[in-house]
């Protein structure tokens, strides 16, 4: 009885040491994920006129504002986050009248899902609503294949292409239709 004790035990041992390792080596790829992120969006944030900010309290996620060359919103906030499953996050926020806009004070709140969807389906950048149901574009990598610069690059290039879809959506928008979250 004691012999099979300590080989469960010793099975344990075994697992444990080897998730402590497992995550270790997680968090060593996540950390290197934020670092080879961050080069990118030094390099490439002054091309396209936003500068990052890594977040003081959240170290995996980043944040820039696009403001240049917009007819439709006031600026896109940028928030990029590096999840820790070895995929980046991307959510750009449309800030417009002064707020995000959002689907319970949009002027037509079903005919802006509708064409939400619809953008989703013909975008490369796809569409949706958080959690408090603010409008924002997205894309997710997943970097199994290793770390995707060049598509992260074209990425943040595209951002600026959103402005023309917003304007498309003022029909189902008005100024009332900001929460208070933008800036």
């Amino acid at each position: 009885m004691k012999r099979i004790v300590m080989i469960l035990l010793a099975g344990a041992l075994v697992t444990v040491c080897q998730f402590a390792v497992m995550a270790q080596d997680s968090s060593n790829s996540r950390d290197r994920n934020r670092d080879q992120l961050q080069a990118v969006l030094n390099r490439v944030g002054p091309t396209i006129k936003v500068e990052f900010k890594q977040n003081d309290q959240h170290p995996y996620v980043f944040t820039g504002f696009m403001k240049d060359g917009l007819t439709s919103v006031d600026s896109f906030e940028i928030v990029i986050s590096v999840g820790a499953q070895d995929t980046i996050h991307f959510r750009i926020y449309p800030n417009y009248h002064g707020g995000y806009i959002n689907i319970d004070k949009a002027k037509n709140g079903g005919a802006l899902m509708r064409q939400l969807l619809r953008f989703s389906d013909n975008n490369f950048l796809y569409w949706g609503i958080d959690d408090t149901n603010d409008v924002f574009a997205g894309y997710n990598f997943t970097l199994e294949s290793g770390f995707p610069e060049a598509s992260i690059t074209v990425v943040l290039q595209s951002i600026k292409n959103l402005d023309q879809f917003v304007g498309q959506m003022k029909t189902n928008i008005d100024a009332s239709s900001t929460s208070g979250h933008g800036n």
